[in-house]
């Protein structure tokens, strides 16, 4: 008779439990804010949840882009830098009197490029992705500052105005057409990284770069379509950056790869790749844009909330180690 211990069955109250982490998170962010009645008072109107969504459309965005580099074993500093040059790209083109409909073309394409050229040299000569989007982030920042001559560029009123206006500023509804626009890509991007050939591709590279080759994907175009499609995402980001105050600024967005980085691993995402969520990230973008919030109604100061997103994002990557060594 065998002596053997039989398999350990799995356990499918971890991997759900792992799935509504996010969710857990967001209920105890929202917990938190509601031990102050002072500032539960000014929450939970409807005006203020309405900001709230607003302020998570740009780091949204960044996070649906960020999410399958991130699932893919990869990584993007540059973010931030490029949805500064693109909303001075499209600030420009709106002053020369551009077509809406091609400037809205030309800026996605610009931050597609920028992706392209990340992931071209990423692949083709198989650089660190660290270190390659580090330079983009100081190449491309140094374009938006020479084409903005050091200056804002404040842009005409258009029909682009309108996508992070606040009509009825006291109400939730109508939402902006911004925030309707981002639930429709994430939508869309849930459905590409769990029911397509592109999304599973994303998933294997990421678990294991060496095997997704042996098995016939090939890696290297997967990795500039990666990158590309995750630059256009930054473009829309840039964008809606310019639509706020209707104006491109150069030194915009400083800092906010962090952000975006930290949402996607609150969402469950492992920065080793190979793992992480659409849904977790939209949620993790919320939950930086509560605290966010939250640290203003308490009225502390910048410096304040920028210690807690430091604070937060080390929790959540100390957590990704943990769930990865419980794995192995």
């Amino acid at each position: 008779m065998s002596t053997e211990a039989p398999p350990r069955p799995s356990v499918p109250w971890k991997q759900m439990l792992n799935a509504l982490a996010p969710f857990l998170g967001l209920l105890f962010v929202v917990a938190l804010v509601s031990l102050n009645a002072d500032v539960r008072a000014h929450f939970f109107t409807g005006g203020n949840l309405k900001v709230i969504l607003i302020q998570t459309v740009i780091v949204a965005l960044g996070a649906l882009g960020m999410t399958m580099i991130i699932v893919s074993g990869g990584i993007d500093l540059s973010v931030g830098s490029v949805v500064a040059l693109t909303s001075v790209i499209g600030a420009g083109l709106l002053v020369q009197q551009v077509p809406v409909g091609a400037t809205v073309l030309i800026t996605l394409l610009a931050g597609a490029a920028i992706g392209l050229v990340n992931g071209s040299i990423i692949a083709g000569f198989r650089m660190t992705p660290f270190i390659v989007t580090l330079g983009m982030m100081g190449i491309a920042r140094g374009v938006a500052k020479w084409l903005a001559g050091n200056q804002t560029v404040n842009a005409p009123e258009t029909a682009l105005s309108h996508l992070m206006a606040r009509r009825d500023p006291l109400d939730f509804l109508p939402l902006p057409p911004g925030v309707q626009l981002t639930v429709a890509l994430a939508l869309v991007m849930i459905l590409v990284m769990r029911y397509t050939v592109f999304g599973r591709y994303i998933f294997a590279i990421g678990s294991n770069e060496a095997t997704a080759r042996l098995c016939g994907i090939r890696v290297r175009l997967c990795k500039v379509g990666i990158y590309s499609l995750a630059g256009l995402f930054f473009g829309l980001a840039g964008l809606m950056q310019m639509t706020r105050l209707n104006q491109g600024d150069s030194t915009a967005a400083v800092g906010l790869e962090l952000d975006i980085i930290a949402a996607v691993v609150i969402g469950g995402a492992s920065l080793s790749g190979g793992s992480g969520s659409i849904l977790g990230s939209l949620i993790g973008a919320l939950i930086m844009s509560i605290l966010r919030n939250a640290s203003t109604l308490i009225g502390w100061e910048n410096y304040i909330q920028e210690i807690i997103i430091g604070a937060v994002i080390i929790v959540a990557v100390g957590i990704d180690r943990l769930r990865q060594r419980r794995t192995a």
